[in-house]
């Protein structure tokens, strides 16, 4: 199964592609889809949107899982970002995706054991889980291939929030 993993943001999208066997998950391709802070929001939204649609075209991933936003100080930035969200929402129901979203508590705690863990501590699982030589850069690919894993290594009828 070839699982899409996203980490939605307005200036950079962070996603990472695995192939999940029947005892172990791969990685296909992991980057970020960027948003220059010069462009309007309008054309920014456009940008996710196409990006997101080039990955479906690209991967055609059987499954979607995006992180669920968590904000409690900056609403002017929670707005944004989920405004950035909806239209990664609309690329995948547009592209006839299953889609779960899974918690920041939910992924670390699917990755290390621990819902508390930093971010370094994910990232390292990330590295070891997929047998990586170094820790995917930029921060956000990294948590894209970590919402990958989370939904790779959880019990799709029982976890995550399937959006579709």
């Amino acid at each position: 199964m070839i699982i899409l993993g996203i980490d939605p943001g307005l200036a950079i999208v962070g996603f990472g592609v695995i192939e999940k066997g029947k005892y172990k998950s791969e990685v296909i391709d992991y980057g970020v889809i960027r948003t220059p802070k010069e462009d309007t929001l309008p054309v920014r939204l456009e940008k996710i949107y196409k990006g997101m649609c080039e990955l479906i075209n690209k991967y055609k991933p059987e499954h979607v899982a995006l992180e669920e936003l968590f904000f409690n100080t900056n609403s002017t930035t929670a707005i944004a970002v989920a405004e950035a969200r909806g239209v990664i929402l609309l690329a995948c129901i547009h592209n006839n995706l299953k889609l779960f979203e899974y918690t920041p508590l939910q992924i670390k705690q699917a990755l290390t054991s621990n819902g508390r863990a930093d971010k370094q501590q994910v990232q390292f699982m990330v590295k070891a889980i997929l047998k990586l030589q170094a820790i995917p850069k930029p921060d956000d690919a990294a948590d894209g291939l970590a919402v990958a894993l989370c939904h790779s290594q959880t019990n799709l009828l029982l976890s995550g929030t399937d959006i579709h």
